[in-house]
């Protein structure tokens, strides 16, 4: 069966991180953009929430541009003109976003944004950087002196960056993030279908019998407790409590690079050696809902494997280089069937052997998911719709009825 979908050249837009060391002087004014930046986004917030409440009008982003134009004039506001104008702009930007999202039911209500975040961005457009490409060196506004990148990968050659995006985490880490376009050609045919299961013992485990697992961070976790503990114990407002801080968020980000690391190499491994690629669509939020103690292990391993991430990698690394990634119907029992002779029955969580009463077909529990999760996911791609023909026939049925409701109400007789 071939598996190929000839897919073109085609443009993307991609963002390349990079970690710098500012000046003292960029960091004063980096750190005030941020400032900045909060407390646009804040004040606008109030301003739309007011207005809806108390006058029942609607703000949007012109409207709040028109205001911070006023806000500037304002004495007590006079610092909003020692920085950039353009990240402030383009917080007013992000807060109508975050009202769209609100209005499409994809997110909750805008929040504030609390000084206590030690995590701050700002955004920067054509407008508010220059760009070298002979000397690769990128220049913001306000600044008499190009930041001192880590270019620890180069830039597609001929792209041009649209945005640029620097931001501090909680470890006091400098990055900036570079939005470019270019032409991206897809892999070459793989000729090759994989599905594959997702886990808490083995993070995946694929239908060809490969398995990928998390890093070990035993010993980076305990280390966290312990400096968490540590940081418990410090006075509030002390320096010694922020040394602790800094000392926890240090060893808490390594956890998040080594993982997130893992997960960009399993995933491009993946894409790269397969042409179509099957994975459940699991509930990651269900199953880390709050259950008190009993859960609190699973939630923990639930949110070290980071399901929605490593789908989130397949996803737009296949679309990229031409693969196809198919996200079966989470209700598929692809653990209690039987990927020989397709026979179902009951297993418990603590079985890691399936054992099929039909056939006396004997497998390991995730790689038996894993080949139906497959199977399932070639029936999609080959006909399409669901992959669970008894939702379908459900569906159907309720159809009837509704067609014989209506014929009813309609004064239609039966024939």
């Amino acid at each position: 069966m071939c598996y190929y979908v000839n897919v073109p050249t085609k443009s993307v837009k991609r963002a390349f991180k990079y970690r710098f060391y500012p000046t003292d002087e960029q960091a004063s004014l980096l750190s005030r953009t941020f400032g900045c930046v909060r407390v646009v986004y804040n004040r606008a917030l109030a301003e739309r929430a007011r207005a809806w409440t108390q006058d029942q009008t609607k703000v949007g982003y012109h409207e709040t541009s028109t205001l911070l134009t006023e806000w500037k004039k304002q004495k007590e506001l006079d610092f909003l003109g020692e920085v950039s104008s353009v990240p402030l702009q383009q917080s007013l930007r992000h807060l109508q976003g975050a009202y769209v999202n609100f209005w499409e039911k994809r997110a909750g209500y805008p929040k504030f944004k609390s000084k206590k975040n030690r995590k701050n961005s700002a955004e920067f457009t054509k407008s508010a950087f220059t760009w070298d490409a002979a000397k690769s060196e990128l220049k913001l506004a306000k600044m008499d002196e190009p930041l001192n990148i880590v270019w620890s990968r180069d830039i597609p050659s001929g792209s041009v960056p649209s945005s640029v995006t620097v931001s501090r985490d909680q470890a006091n880490r400098w990055f900036v993030s570079i939005l470019t376009e270019f032409d991206i050609a897809a892999l070459p045919d793989a000729d090759k279908a994989v599905g594959i299961d997702l886990g808490i013992n083995a993070l995946a485990t694929l239908s060809d019998g490969t398995v990928f697992h998390s890093p070990d961070m035993t010993k980076d976790r305990a280390r966290l407790h312990r400096a968490q503990r540590a940081h418990a114990r410090k006075a509030k407002g002390s320096r010694n409590r922020e040394k602790a801080r800094l000392k926890a968020a240090r060893i808490s980000a390594r956890i998040t690079d080594s993982r997130r690391n893992n997960l960009h190499q399993i995933t491009t491994k993946i894409v790269r050696e397969n042409q179509v690629i099957a994975i459940e669509d699991l509930n990651v939020r269900g199953m880390s809902a709050s259950g008190g103690s009993s859960k609190r292990g699973l939630n923990r391993a639930l949110q070290n494997s980071a399901f929605a991430e490593f789908r989130s990698m397949l996803e737009y690394k296949a679309e990229w280089y031409g693969r196809t990634v198919i996200a079966i119907d989470r209700f598929y029992p692809s653990t209690k069937q039987c990927s020989s002779c397709g026979n179902l029955r009951n297993i418990a969580l603590s079985e890691r052997v399936y054992r099929c009463h039909a056939c006396g077909y004997v497998e390991n529990r995730d790689l038996n998911a894993a080949k139906n999760i497959k199977a399932a996911g070639l029936a999609v791609f080959a006909y399409g719709g669901t992959v669970r023909p008894a939702r379908a026939k459900a569906r159907a049925a309720r159809a009837v009825e509704v067609g014989k409701l209506a014929e009813r109400s309609a004064g239609i007789p039966r024939l």
